[in-house]
């Protein structure tokens, strides 16, 4: 299964971050490397998406120490998640392979 261009995306901010990965890391990650805006819950809602279809794994951290703190959700990419970004790039390489560097027109 190919994910689509913002499940891509989402794997492989979460892939570049590694152990970092949770949420609202996630969300910073594809503003810094896209310049876009992106809703929290946009990103919240695909990590769990993803997570279903076996791309991606997580897992609760302990709380926060600060007074009140939260645990967060950790996500990690799996072989599989892996597997389908490669997928995902090798068949846009094949569509862009030969064409030409500018359109004429």
């Amino acid at each position: 299964m190919t994910p689509s261009d913002f499940e891509q995306q989402v794997l492989l901010a979460v892939w570049r971050l590694g152990e970092g990965a949770y949420g609202a890391a996630v969300r910073d990650e594809l503003e810094a490397r896209t310049a876009r805006k992106f809703a929290q819950g946009a990103v919240y809602v695909t990590l769990v998406r993803l997570e279903k279809k076996d791309l991606l794994r997580s897992h609760m951290s302990d709380p926060t120490p600060v007074r009140g703190g939260k645990a967060k959700r950790f996500f990690r990419i799996t072989p599989e998640g892996m597997a389908g970004v490669r997928d995902a790039r090798g068949m846009m390489d094949r569509l862009w392979d030969g064409l030409p560097d500018t359109v004429e027109g």
